[in-house]
Order: structure tokens, then C-alpha cells, then sequence
């Protein structure tokens, strides 16, 4: 085994495996940008190397950098995490150059997986069952080969991922423009513009095998379901399956196993098959769509079922050990849920977000997270706040404590996913284990209604907003009730609020026709003498109130009430980030739906357009520039 490793990554991936290195009695080394020079994986290490720069490009993706700093710590091997440089196989071959060892698979199995049309022509040759379609290298006939495989197809970037590149198209008539579309996208996305064309597959499940190898031999351990997806974004992945035969399973991993062989794989990889879930799960209506060649972010769920701690597997086979378990040594035990927790506003169109993590409380479920309390979440990198696996003996009591811990985990100081995963928990569909990818889509509207807090949250807001704490007093009254004003705010609701102190800890809350009494004791709270679950908890700019949902209130200074106020209709920064292009100046002329501006922000590039017709007044913004949440950056001239 190793005495010492780098872990060339950040976040919850290289938190969890430092975690395991303690495990083992392996010593670690973190590398960080300046962002996150205090930073939970770097606070966790034993050693960290800053590599400076803010951006990834100027950090975690300079190979010559982070060798450097596995040679001057003294680290035998690197331990690449996923994304970054984890599928990159000329890092790979330089960190075996500088005398190093990779942990993870060769090169050349990355190289031969990395294309997806070279990747399903070997796979066919393996045996493993591939979509009917073209993945040949000639592109001027596609639209023939189209016609031969039969509509709706899929177009598809042979080096693409988390769905850039690519579109379906249901008749010959849009093929051309879909094509077009498709092939700008990936050759700006990947510097790659061929394509491959595929079935459209009408009631798709994204079903994949977690499988492991020592070079020569593999074994999988289960099937992983990550139907629940957002424009091809994964949202909730289980493990098993749900409806899963015992033939399928039998013939899906066997399939994944040859894969893994017919490259050579070493390490923990992932086989993605696409399932047609339009008749039920059959051993015949499943296809290779890729492999990932690296640790998979949902791989919880995989050893909460199997007992399996696939970085300590890593870790052994790198280190030169053989396979550290045989098939039938491993068995499924129960079921698991992942799901993904995302600083991002949903009402929105699930912008990413950012902000300070005033309060951060964790259900009792497997948390893998980067973030602690008080930490920023960065324009620079994912938004991810932590992983929230839960495991049962089987799949309604799993779903039963996916929910719950979903219930109790506790966030404030920026918007999350919460409610959203929460309601996906809560859909009968779902929770029926009738999945397909499309889910989502079809009940968007549903599953994004946000919460509405009742006068009794809103009561208890009013009170935390004036500063009352356990047993405590908000003020008092020689001759009665001390009564104050707050006036809160909930997306575009205003809420005034009468607050009279009664002592002891207790409030009579007036909001209009309603009225409440609100007590806070050591035991929490109380609406009316009948105690409620709520928890609240005053942030730099509002209150939060955890019951179930997540509420944020703003608390608003009527002094301020019309200050900052912008003449003219303003296009203000959604969120922190880069501008990337602007596309009006002053006088210009525009219509409602024109592209003003292009705001890079968290791996992701947002157009901003005109909200009405009119004439440009100002633009505070230039391309190259880096800007806040709520900057100003385009304003239109009043109307008159």
C-alpha cells in the first residue's frame, strides 16, 4: 500500500477520499486554488500545495503544476477524483513519466472509451449490445443514415457529455437544422464537431453497472437507476434498479464485465446502457451508450448496497494488489438513495447560485460534502453543497428516509434544490418506481411550485426578525406590550407584520385580519400553545425557517425601501460571473427577446434578453468583466 497520495481535486470527491486514506493509514495531499486555500478537503489533509489562480484552468487543470506537487511532498501516486483531469489520458501519461503511479485505468482505456462512436464500435465487437445506428467517421450522408435507422433519432457529439451536442429529431424535415445546431454546439463545446446518430428510444431509462477491474479481470458490482434526470443532468440515482429482473441484471452486468475486459480496465469505472422501458425491463431491450472511466459521483449508492468501499479498492489495485473480491462473493444487501444538493435557484430555471452558508445542518443520513458552515459557495466551480445518501431494506423505506432527511436538512444563507428534490421524493410516479428520463420534464411545473408559507411560519419569521432568541425579550413596557413593526418579504410578497412582547418569551403577532401567538422557549416553539417542529434562524439579510420546507424572508428596512432604485427597466446580474459577450449599446434599438449579454457563471454560459421592446439607455458591463449577483448591466430607457 501507499504511504502517501495526492488527491488532485477539490470538494466532496476529495473529502471522501482523504477519508478513506485515514482509513488505511495512508497519508494525503491536498492542492487548491486560492479560492479554496481554506477549504474543508484542504483542512482534512495532511499536507496541501496551493497551486493559485481562482479558476480551474488556472489551478486544478495545470498537469505540469499538480505533479509538481506530488513530487515535492513526496507522494507515490495521484488519485484524480472525477472531472478535472480524471478522464484526461495525457495527464495520465504524465503522471506515469514523472515516475508516478495513476490510480485509476490506463490511457489507452480511457483513449479507447473517450470517443463514443469508436467506443460503441469496439463494444459491438465485444459482444456487448449497442443502439441501432451510425457511428461511422464519413458525415456527409447523414441524413440517408437517418432515414435508414428510422425517426425520431438521436444526433449526437461522439465527444460530448452532459448533453452538449446533442438533439433529437422527430421527422426528415428538421434534420438539417437539428444537425446544424448540433454540430456548432459540440465543436464549440469540445473543439469536435462529428457526430453519431442513434434510435430515439421513447420511454429511455438510464440504467448503468459499476464495474471493477484489476487490467485483465473485472466484476461489477450491481446496477445503479439514474433515470431521474434534467437535461441529461443527473438528480436522484438509486441502486438497485427498481423492477429490475434477475435475468436482466444477469445479462446487463455480464455485458458491462466484457466491456471493462475488452479494454483492460483498472480501477472503478461505469458502463451506461440505455434501457426502452416501454413494454417493462427485458434482458433484449437494453444498449452500451458509454463508459465513464473514473469514479462516478453517485458511487454511494453502489456501496451502501454492496458494503464496498470502491476508493479503498482503488487504492489496493493501484498499489499492485489483484481483484479484492470475485463475483460471487458480492451480493446486494437492501436499497440506496443519492440525491443531489445544489446551491441553485429552481423558480428561476435553476440558475446556479451563490452566497455564504450561514446555517448548515445535516439530516442523520451519509452526508459526502466540501462545504462547512460559513464557507462560500463560489461563481468559480460546481455548486454543489453535498451528497445526501440514504440506505433500507428495501426500496419504500429507503424512499421513506430519503424523504425525511430531506425534511431535516437545514440550509440558509443561499437558495438550494431542496423543495425540488423533496417533491421528486413526494411524486407517485416516482415513488412507484415508474421512472423514465422524461419524468421531470412532464411534471416540471408540479415539481417546482414553490412552498407557501402559512401565517404561522410568517408569524414566527416576524418575531426571529426582531431578534427574539430562547426566553428571550425583543424589548418591554413600563405600562403594556412593547408593539414593533417588522416588514418582511417572500419572493414578491410583502408582509407587514405587528409584533407586541408579552414577556416571558411570548409574542402576539398581528399580520393583517390574522393574529397568532407565538412562543419561544428552550423546548423550541410554539403557535397558539400547540408546539410546532420549526427551527428559525437569523441570517445576514432575512430569516430562514426550516418546517418541512425551507422559508427565506427578507427583512426589509423601510428607510431603505426606495433606495437603489435604477431608472428604467435594468437587466441585473442573475448571478456572479464573467461576461462573456455583449451584444447592445447605448441608443440602440431592441426587442423583447433580443440577446443583450452573455453571462458565463459555474461551467455554464446564460443569455440574458431584453425584457420588453425599447432603446438601450446605458450599459454598465463590458465583455471580460467580472461581475456580482445584482450588478447592473444593461438599462433601458423609461417608457413613457
Amino acid at each position: 500500500m501507499f504511504d502517501k497520495i495526492l488527491t488532485a481535486n477539490r470538494g466532496e470527491i476529495a473529502c471522501r477520499i482523504i477519508d478513506t486514506c485515514r482509513l488505511l493509514g495512508v497519508r494525503s495531499v491536498a492542492i487548491h486554488s486560492d479560492i479554496d486555500a481554506a477549504s474543508r478537503h484542504v483542512e482534512m489533509a495532511d499536507e496541501a500545495v496551493s497551486l493559485g489562480g481562482q479558476t480551474p484552468a488556472e489551478s486544478y487543470l495545470r498537469i505540469d503544476a499538480v505533479i509538481d506537487a506530488a513530487r515535492r511532498t513526496g507522494a507515490q501516486a495521484i488519485h484524480p477524483g472525477y472531472g478535472f483531469l480524471s478522464e484526461n489520458p495525457d495527464f495520465v501519461e504524465a503522471v506515469e513519466k514523472a515516475g508516478l503511479v495513476f490510480i485509476g485505468p490506463s490511457a489507452k482505456a480511457i483513449r479507447a472509451m473517450g470517443l463514443k462512436d469508436a467506443a460503441k464500435t469496439l463494444m459491438h465487437e465485444a459482444g456487448v449490445p449497442v443502439v441501432p445506428g451510425y457511428h461511422g467517421a464519413a458525415q456527409d450522408n447523414l441524413a440517408a443514415e437517418a432515414d435508414k435507422i428510422g425517426y425520431p433519432v438521436l444526433i449526437k457529439a461522439v465527444a460530448g457529455g452532459g448533453g452538449k451536442g446533442m438533439r433529437r429529431v422527430d421527422a426528415p424535415s428538421e434534420f438539417a437544422d437539428a444537425l446544424a445546431a448540433a454540430q456548432s454546439e459540440a465543436l464549440k463545446a469540445f473543439g469536435n464537431d462529428v457526430v453519431l446518430i442513434e434510435k430515439y428510444v421513447s420511454k429511455p431509462r438510464h440504467i448503468e453497472v459499476q464495474v471493477f477491474g484489476d487490467g485483465t479481470r473485472a466484476v461489477h458490482l450491481f446496477e445503479r437507476d439514474c433515470s431521474l434526470q434534467r437535461r441529461h443532468q443527473k438528480v436522484i440515482e438509486e441502486a438497485p434498479a427498481p423492477g429490475m429482473t434477475a435475468d436482466m441484471r444477469d445479462a446487463m452486468g455480464q455485458a458491462a464485465v466484457r466491456a471493462a475486459e475488452a479494454v483492460g480496465y483498472a480501477g472503478a469505472g461505469t458502463v451506461e446502457f440505455i434501457v426502452d422501458a416501454s413494454d417493462g425491463l427485458s434482458p433484449d431491450k437494453f444498449w452500451f451508450m458509454e463508459m465513464n472511466t473514473r469514479l462516478q459521483v453517485e458511487h454511494p449508492v453502489s456501496e451502501e448496497i454492496t458494503g464496498v468501499d470502491l476508493v479503498a479498492w482503488q487504492l489496493r489495485v493501484a498499489a499492485g494488489e489483484g481483484l479484492p473480491a470475485k463475483q460471487s462473493d458480492l451480493r446486494i444487501k437492501g436499497h440506496a438513495f443519492e440525491a443531489r444538493i445544489y446551491a441553485e435557484d429552481v423558480p428561476a430555471g435553476f440558475l446556479p447560485a451563490t452566497g455564504t452558508l450561514e446555517h448548515l445542518n445535516f439530516a442523520d443520513a451519509r452526508i459526502d460534502t466540501g462545504v462547512r458552515q460559513g464557507d462560500e459557495i463560489s461563481p468559480f466551480y460546481d455548486p454543489m453543497i453535498a451528497k445526501l445518501t440514504v440506505h433500507g431494506a428495501d426500496r419504500a423505506q429507503a424512499l421513506a428516509a430519503l424523504e425525511r432527511a430531506l425534511s431535516d436538512t437545514q440550509i440558509a444563507g443561499t437558495v438550494t434544490n431542496i423543495a425540488f428534490l423533496k417533491a421528486l421524493a413526494q411524486h407517485e410516479g416516482f415513488g412507484a418506481g415508474d421512472v423514465d428520463t422524461g419524468l421531470i420534464e412532464r411534471d416540471l411545473d408540479a415539481l417546482t411550485a414553490p412552498a407557501v408559507p402559512c401565517m404561522r411560519c410568517r408569524s414566527v419569521a416576524a418575531v426571529v426578525a426582531l431578534g427574539a432568541q430562547a426566553g428571550g425579550q425583543t424589548g418591554f413596557s413600563l405600562w403594556g406590550p412593547l408593539e414593533q413593526r417588522v416588514a418582511l418579504q417572500w419572493g414578491d410578497d410583502e408582509i407587514a407584520a405587528q409584533v407586541a412582547t408579552l414577556g416571558g418569551g411570548t409574542y402576539r403577532v398581528s399580520l393583517g385580519e390574522t393574529g397568532h401567538q407565538v412562543a419561544r422557549t428552550s423546548n423550541g416553539w410554539s403557535v397558539d400553545g400547540q408546539k410546532i417542529a420549526a427551527k428559525a434562524v437569523r441570517t445576514k439579510d432575512g430569516v430562514t425557517v426550516f418546517w418541512g420546507n425551507t422559508y427565506s424572508f427578507t427583512v426589509a428596512d423601510p428607510l431603505d425601501r426606495a433606495s437603489g432604485q435604477l431608472a428604467g427597466d435594468a437587466t441585473l446580474a442573475p448571478m456572479p460571473g464573467l461576461v462573456k459577450a455583449v451584444f447592445v449599446e447605448a441608443g440602440q434599438d431592441v426587442t423583447e427577446g433580443d440577446k443583450l449579454a452573455v453571462l458565463e457563471a459555474m461551467k455554464m454560459e446564460h443569455v440574458l434578453r431584453a425584457g420588453r421592446d425599447g432603446v438601450v439607455a446605458s450599459v454598465h458591463v463590458s465583455e471580460g468583466a467580472q461581475i456580482a449577483a445584482g450588478d447592473p448591466m444593461i438599462i433601458l430607457e423609461e417608457q413613457q
